[in-house]
Order: structure tokens, then C-alpha cells, then sequence
């Protein structure tokens, strides 16, 4: 979730070849303790997290795996998360799906397990990742066998923010994820959140760029499957300016943040999975 330069992909020799097979190996697999074990080798396998695209693909459209260490975030917590996500949903008795970046991982447990505990939630968020890693993430096995009533979606600022992509580029990826998330989960309804607001002052540039992005996100929404919500108006002040107690740098939340944020998302889940 945090600004930084875009670093290119690595890659390995032979990684295609290795990826596609362990990717077939991991689908065969039909028990939700195997999937677990599947995970764990290819966590094991250097190779496995290779991106199969060119290097230069861009990461709005294209399914990798987190590739680029961040001193917030190294590629082995990334790999840990994952496979922490594969264990949790191998387990099951999830209603309620929250997937997307660092502004969905850190709920703080008493605001969530007030606003969504009585939901069978289960959280997917990773910190950093953008429309790319979700889709990667996505595939995993034991993820893709889950039958949720409801999918609550926040993705996009790190395409924004880390990867440099244009509005245009980045609503292809949530565009995409969205495809992905019917196309899994047929039953689901899909919670679409907005891009929460971003910039201090709302003629910044990244304020700009969330303010275009939303406008063609809304587009998705059909209030039959997908159900577009922007919560965003309760984060910015009179004068158009983000508040420091609610977003301490002007993107991630606090605790209080999240609080306000839980207000209207609360019901809205309730709502739709009546």
C-alpha cells in the first residue's frame, strides 16, 4: 500500500515450464489437505513464484505472484501470508470473503470481530498487492473451491501508487478481478467498494487519479450481482481535505478510520446477504 519505485519482475530460467506444471499438479488435487500441501511445495520451489509474463507486463491484467520486496512488505511475509490465506480457506465456513490490499489485511480484530463476526468472514487481504497479485491469488485451489454468499472487494491504489498505471489501466484490473470473481463464485453477490480517497488535499495528484478511477468503477456495478459502494465522502472533511485521525498518511486507516468505515459497511453486508 505504500509508495515506492516500480521494480521490474525476476525471472528464472526454466520457470514457465516449472510453474505450468506445478499450477496443473495443484489443480488435480481434490482434498482440502492436499491443497494445503500443494502450497507449501510451492512455496518450497523458487521457481514457483516466478511471473510466467514478460517483465514488462503490465499489472492491471496480468496474474503474478508478488515479486518485489518492500521494506514494509518482503516477498517471504507475502509467501507466509499466501499460504496462511490456502490454510484458512482450506478449513471452510466462510460466508463473507474480504479480498484486496493493506487497507483490507488490517482491520483491527476489535472492529472486525464486532462488525463482521457474526458473518463467518474470513479475511484475504495482502499489503501491497494490486490487481495482479489478487487475480494470481485468486487461482489458489483451496480459495477457488470456497461457495461465499458475498465477496467484499477493495483493489486498486497500489496499481496507482506502486505500479504507476493510469486510471484507465488500473479500471481494466478491477475490471478483471470483478470477471474473475463471477466467473468463480456464481452465487456470490459482490460488495465493489470504491478506492477510498488518498492525498491529503483534494487537488492532489493521487486524489485525482482515485477520483477518475471511481467514476468508471461505478460503471461495474449492476445491483443484481455486483453492488458498487463508495464510502469514500466520510473520510474527507468540508474543505476537501483527508484528516490525519482517520487516515494518518492520508491513505492507510486508524483504528477510528476503520471504525467509520465499518458504520456503512456493516449494514450494507447485512443487507445484501439477506
Amino acid at each position: 500500500m505504500k509508495s515506492g519505485p516500480t521494480v521490474s519482475r525476476p525471472h528464472c530460467k526454466n520457470c514457465y515450464r516449472s510453474n505450468t506444471y506445478m499450477k496443473q499438479t495443484i489443480r488435480r488435487l481434490a482434498r482440502p489437505a492436499m491443497w494445503l500441501a500443494a502450497a507449501w511445495a510451492v512455496a518450497a520451489t523458487p521457481c514457483a513464484w516466478a511471473d510466467e509474463a514478460p517483465a514488462a507486463a503490465p499489472c492491471a491484467t496480468t496474474a503474478a505472484a508478488r515479486s518485489v520486496d518492500y521494506p514494509w512488505m518482503s516477498i517471504g511475509r507475502w509467501q507466509q501470508f499466501y499460504l496462511d490465506h490456502a490454510a484458512r480457506a482450506a478449513q471452510g465456513n466462510i460466508d463473507v470473503m474480504f479480498v484486496g490490499d493493506s487497507i483490507t489485511e488490517m482491520w483491527p480484530k476489535p472492529v472486525w470481530d464486532a462488525t463482521f463476526g457474526r458473518f463467518k468472514p474470513a479475511n484475504f487481504g495482502i499489503g501491497g498487492d494490486h490487481t495482479g497479485n489478487l487475480l494470481w491469488r485468486l487461482q489458489t485451489p483451496a480459495i477457488a473451491a470456497l461457495t461465499p454468499k458475498l465477496v467484499v472487494l477493495l483493489i486498486g491504489v497500489n496499481n496507482l501508487n506502486l505500479c504507476g498505471e493510469s486510471p484507465e489501466q488500473v479500471f481494466g484490473g478491477i475490471r478483471a478481478v470483478v470477471g474473475k470473481l463471477r466467473q468463480q463464485y456464481p452465487a456470490a453477490r459482490i460488495l465493489l467498494n470504491a478506492v477510498l480517497p488518498a492525498g491529503e488535499l483534494p487537488d492532489s495528484a493521487v486524489r485525482r487519479r482515485v477520483t477518475a478511477l471511481n467514476a468508471m468503477v461505478a460503471t461495474l456495478g449492476d445491483n443484481q450481482a455486483v453492488f458498487f459502494h463508495d464510502y469514500g465522502a466520510r473520510f474527507v472533511g468540508a474543505d476537501g481535505r483527508l484528516s490525519a485521525q482517520l487516515q494518518p498518511d492520508f491513505l492507510h486507516l486508524s483504528e477510528q478510520g476503520y471504525r467509520l468505515w465499518a458504520e456503512g459497511l456493516g449494514p450494507d453486508i447485512a443487507r445484501l446477504l439477506k
